[in-house]
């Protein structure tokens, strides 16, 4: 309904006797409660009896309620799964507030392509990949992905091979972290064999790994094939280790989820614990903002038709064949119905009462008490692992490749004299200043800040490209919009038009890259951020510290300049041996006179000037 009207009982004798949901609105139109109702006229209509027993909750919403939408559909379960919709998209404030209502990371494995990639994401979609997770803490995702990162050459670039490929491999490859398929120099066949092992490891099928990887090993060093065989060996200590960690994690029973609860008076919290082939692989933890009077199977339908139905298809993903509840709630069979529908096999859920089944629920509810105890998120996640934030960096700015190395461009001048150009290296998100360059701008245009930074980058790749240097993943330009089309038009001349570039402009932080014709401006707490203000401060700093240099030198040198007889080679052997003029002042005739080239009625000359 577009217009307020009061729910007057002509309102309620017109709503259908059908499935649907109900939303109740307040005075300025917004969501106020959402159900979910078998028959919607007598639902809706139980809210608004005289001395129906309401609690306190109910009675408070019942009055602030002006305005009623309904929407009818086809069946309960359908009903059950657009309430949960509707629920998350409105966080109407009557309903059970489920927090913590956050994407968990999934490892995901990009199985349809051709050279599969392995990443993290928070973003699960019905597109044919593979997803393991969610993971909930940070030993099962970091040791999972160490193992794939470290043992295998899996490719971190995006780039859609093999139709689209660069013309040369980027440093994964020179660091011994990628076999380069991009150009040829792994076979897919070779690639995919490698992807079907991560996906064994990843289902946790690690035994019968572990011993093919043993044989090949072996066969491997009796053909002297030393190099392949210490890998081999790499990769079975890896696996190892991960078969420790699984042990420790093994639970009986095969593919089941476990959800329970926990509450202290108004505060409560839930529990998912995610178990497959009878390992422990992740722990999702929610919390219920004041749970107040409602009953425990009211939270416990809340919890699991948001777990489940709240996430859309995202919930069809990884469905097990049992769900473990700690007691019934009203809604059990249409759940159970719904979920068996989505996962396309039999998924039963249990209220066990005796034996192994039970011990889980009772595991569940131990996690749910300790969650609810720690009042800090038991949840933690790898923020500021380099590794981590360089992913992210690449997922921020669609980046083909993720921007191991980076170089980061500034240019500085005072009033257009002294024009220098900074270039940075940071690798894997450290500073290399190995690779720190800075020239003097030769070219005269003064405070053209567009020209100079062009004269820099030209300068920089010209020389990697005679010296065949490794180009950067990432080039970063201190400046906006301005500045990045000078630095895109310099490489475009030298036919780097591949090389990624973006523009990090100082004053609302925002985000310049070339295909995308408005700034990107990230949260100010993003470590992708952060990383990118990391470097370009660098190089602020870089060009700054050069500027002054050039600045003091020009101003001891116009010192000497001016005494008669001090010309510019005078002038350079004056300061290097005595280091400045403060010094030079301070030194006798004689110490001047003994220089190469200055007598002593020079250095007296020298000393009278610099002394008036």
């Amino acid at each position: 309904m577009s217009d307020l009207q009061p729910i007057t009982n002509e309102v309620l004798n017109r709503l259908p006797a059908r499935p649907g949901v109900y939303l109740f609105k307040g005075d300025s139109g917004e969501v106020l409660y959402v159900g979910k109702a078998k028959s919607l006229r007598p639902r809706v209509r139980s809210y608004f009896r005289k001395d129906s027993g309401q609690s306190i909750k109910t009675q408070e919403l019942v009055r602030r309620i002006v305005d009623l939408d309904t929407i009818v559909v086809g069946s309960e379960a359908e009903a059950l799964i657009l309430e949960a919709n509707l629920i998350k998209e409105h966080h109407p404030r009557f309903n059970i507030q489920l927090r913590d209502d956050k994407k968990y990371p999934y490892i995901k494995v990009t199985t349809p392509e051709p050279f599969p990639r392995v990443f993290v994401t928070r973003n699960v979609r019905n597109d044919g990949s593979r997803y393991f997770g969610p993971f909930t803490s940070v030993g099962p995702l970091r040791q999972a992905l160490e193992v794939v990162k470290r043992l295998y050459w899996v490719r971190s670039c995006r780039y859609n091979l093999p139709r689209e490929a660069p013309g040369r491999p980027c440093l994964d490859y020179h660091i011994g972290r990628c076999m380069a398929p991009c150009v040829g120099l792994q076979s897919e066949a070779e690639y995919q064999g490698m992807i079907q092992e991560i996906l064994r490891i990843l289902d946790g099928e690690t035994d019968d790994l572990r011993n093919e990887v043993e044989e090949k090993m072996q066969r491997a060093s009796e053909e002297l094939r030393f190099e392949e065989a210490a890998r081999l060996r790499d990769v079975g200590r890896g696996l190892e280790t991960i078969a420790r960690e699984q042990r420790v994690h093994r639970v009986l029973g095969e593919d089941q989820d476990v959800l329970a609860l926990a509450r202290d008076g108004d505060h409560a919290a839930g529990v998912a614990l995610r178990i497959r082939r009878g390992l422990l692989l992740g722990r999702e933890t929610i919390r219920f903002t004041d749970a107040g009077p409602e009953e425990d199977s009211a939270l416990l339908a809340a919890f699991v038709s948001r777990y489940y139905l709240g996430r859309g298809e995202e919930g069809s993903l990884d469905l097990p064949r049992e769900v473990l509840l700690p007691l019934d709630f009203p809604d059990r069979a249409v759940v159970e119905e719904v979920l068996t529908d989505r996962a396309g096999k039999r998924v039963r859920i249990l209220v066990p009462k005796r034996g192994e089944k039970r011990r889980l629920v009772e595991l569940g509810g131990t996690n749910a008490q300790n969650a609810l105890e720690d009042r800090v998120s038991a949840l933690a996640f790898v923020g500021d692992r380099a590794d981590e934030v360089l992913f992210l960096l690449q997922d921020r700015l669609d980046l083909k490749v993720v921007p191991r190395t980076m170089v980061c461009f500034d240019v500085s001048h005072i009033q257009g004299s002294e024009t220098v150009g900074s270039v940075v290296l940071f690798e894997n998100g450290a500073p290399k200043k190995a690779g720190y360059r800075h020239m003097r701008i030769r070219g005269d245009w003064g405070n053209d800040d567009y020209r100079s930074m062009a004269e820099t980058v030209s300068r920089y790749f010209r020389r990697a490209l005679d010296e065949s240097d490794v180009l950067p993943d990432l080039v970063v330009i201190d400046g906006g919009k301005g500045q990045l089309n000078a630095a895109l038009g310099a490489l475009k001349e030298l036919d780097l038009s591949q090389v990624a570039v973006a523009s990090l402009a100082k004053k609302e932080e925002e985000v310049f890259l070339a295909k995308r014709a408005t700034s990107l401006t990230m949260s100010r707490k993003d470590p992708a951020l952060h990383l990118l203000q990391r470097i370009r401060d660098e190089a602020h700093r870089f060009a700054i510290s050069y500027n002054r240099k050039l600045r003091s030198k020009r101003t001891l040198t116009s010192q000497l300049g001016e005494i008669p007889g001090v010309g510019p080679s005078r002038q350079k052997a004056l300061l290097k041996h005595f280091g400045s003029v403060a010094a030079i002042r301070k030194a006798s005739p004689e110490e001047i006179g003994r220089l190469q080239g200055i007598g002593p009625e020079l250095a007296v000359r020298i000393l009278t000037y610099l002394k008036v």
